[in-house]
């Protein structure tokens, strides 16, 4: 097949910069898409900002709650990726196509046992102590979201087939796609523009379901239509089970999407905690975690890069290669992160003011909040980003059990416990929460990263002993 003959030509050099163009060659993309899928959120806290606290208070909540289930059923797309990634390193197509499509029945499944979860979402959100009024408005806003979720796991499940074999422009370009009609059609059915009636935060909830429907048939149709990727023959006899291959995605998916809760669910506590203390504070926090959002989908991107890189050098058995592009991963990863990081401490009163409108109820109190947790969020972003390449890196092993238990350790044993002590029984509010959040990432990332060096050192006798 093309596509391996193409793979095989790939890095016959081993210099630092051959490793840094491979890194930036696909991560650029899919640092650009995973921005672009934030800025379609982001365009919806702009818009519905627009309409006060309460209703920001809302999206931010609501954005939480169906991230929260989300980021859960995504783990198993994300397992694809080691999984197709090692099997183009060794050329086995077969393995390629079993992978994903069992990745696709693992999504679809996972969308069902969840409804149950959506229904009672008012119900759920009242008795974690959230105010009435804004438990309602969200609840009806994620049962109208949530029909989005499934082709947004169906989405990225795909998105992992075109990223392994180095494909990932597509995904850049429907993720653009996406945000452009997110952009045309929340201003015109939030706010009432083009002659559409002002639906509120019903519009953006209906939006989101669309947007979510363009990408996924975006990605379909270039997998259908390009030979490259039609010669997987992705959709044939769909029907038909592989069990040894749908355990493999459940196996290395549930380490990985509980990892990944666990983050997820620390933040979503954490808005738990703020919204109880009031609705500005909490407003303010979501201003805060857009922009940590942003700034998070720069080593998000080289992350999920990195993975795709250690899984087809792991499959080459090619330790020098996977040496150079794990060292290539985290310094271009530290180098953006301490950007974005100066950028909060510097300048954080004007990046609040783009979130709000100066002249609605509260804005005022709210931006002066969200400036202070800007501030805080400044000093962890090198943790940050640094905790997501060396899970990239780990799941580019096949490594997820052991980074499961230290995600946990880190994000909920220490994180969590040292947010609610900071804000409630020492009185710091919200800046106590974030300061507990900041502890528990560079608790991750020091983990993390001793994990990956005691990995290495195993690889390496292990390669030589084949060699």
């Amino acid at each position: 097949m093309q596509v391996l003959s193409e793979q095989k030509a790939v890095l016959k050099d081993n210099s630092w910069w051959s490793h840094v163009r491979a890194t930036m060659s696909l991560g650029i993309p899919l640092i650009g898409a995973q921005l672009a899928q934030l800025g379609i959120h982001t365009t919806d806290v702009l818009i519905v900002g627009r309409l006060g606290a309460e209703y920001l208070a809302t999206i931010t909540l609501a954005g939480q709650y169906l991230y929260t289930f989300f980021i859960f059923g995504m783990g198993f797309s994300i397992a694809v990726v080691p999984l197709v990634a090692q099997a183009y390193g060794r050329g086995d197509v077969t393995s390629v196509r079993r992978s994903l499509r069992m990745g696709l029945w693992v999504a679809i499944g996972y969308w069902l046992l969840m409804q149950p979860v959506f229904f009672f979402t008012e119900e759920i959100l009242l008795l974690l102590g959230q105010q009435p009024e804004i438990a309602a408005m969200t609840g009806r806003y994620v049962m109208i979201a949530q029909i989005g979720l499934l082709p947004g796991l169906l989405f990225i499940a795909l998105r992992s087939l075109v990223s392994a074999i180095n494909r990932a422009g597509i995904v850049l370009w429907a993720t653009i796609l996406m945000l452009v009609f997110n952009a045309i059609f929340a201003y015109a059915l939030v706010l009432g523009h083009f002659g559409l009636p002002a639906l509120g935060m019903d519009g953006a909830a209906i939006v989101a379901v669309l947007v979510q429907v363009v990408g996924f048939l975006a990605v379909v149709l270039y997998v259908e239509l390009v030979p490259e990727t039609r010669a997987y023959a992705i959709f044939a006899r769909f029907w038909r089970p592989d069990w040894s291959a749908l355990w493999d995605v459940v196996r290395l998916g549930m380490p990985i999407s509980i990892t990944l809760l666990a983050e997820v669910t620390l933040f979503a506590a954490c808005s738990l905690i703020i919204g109880a203390i009031g609705t500005v504070e909490l407003a303010a926090h979501g201003i805060a975690m857009q922009l940590a959002s942003i700034s998070f989908m720069i080593p998000l991107g080289l992350s999920q890069g990195a993975t795709v890189r250690i899984g087809v050098e792991h499959g080459r058995r090619d330790y020098a290669a996977l040496r150079r592009a794990a060292i290539t991963a985290v310094v271009i990863a530290a180098a953006m992160s301490s950007t974005a990081g100066l950028l909060f401490l510097v300048l954080p009163l004007p990046l609040a003011a783009i979130f709000l409108d100066p002249q609605t109820v509260d804005a005022s109190d709210v931006l002066s909040v969200s400036a202070g947790l800007i501030v805080t969020a400044g000093f962890f972003q090198l943790f940050d980003g640094q905790q997501a390449v060396f899970s990239g890196l780990l799941r580019g092993l096949k490594d997820a059990r052991v980074p499961m238990i230290l995600a946990l350790t880190s994000y909920w044993g220490i994180g969590f416990v040292c947010s609610w002590v900071l804000a409630m029984p020492l009185g710091m509010g919200a800046t106590g929460v974030w300061i507990g959040i900041g502890i528990g990432l560079v608790s991750a990332s020091s983990m993390l990263c001793l994990r990956f060096i005691m990995l290495m050192r195993r690889e390496r006798l292990v390669l030589l002993a084949v060699a």
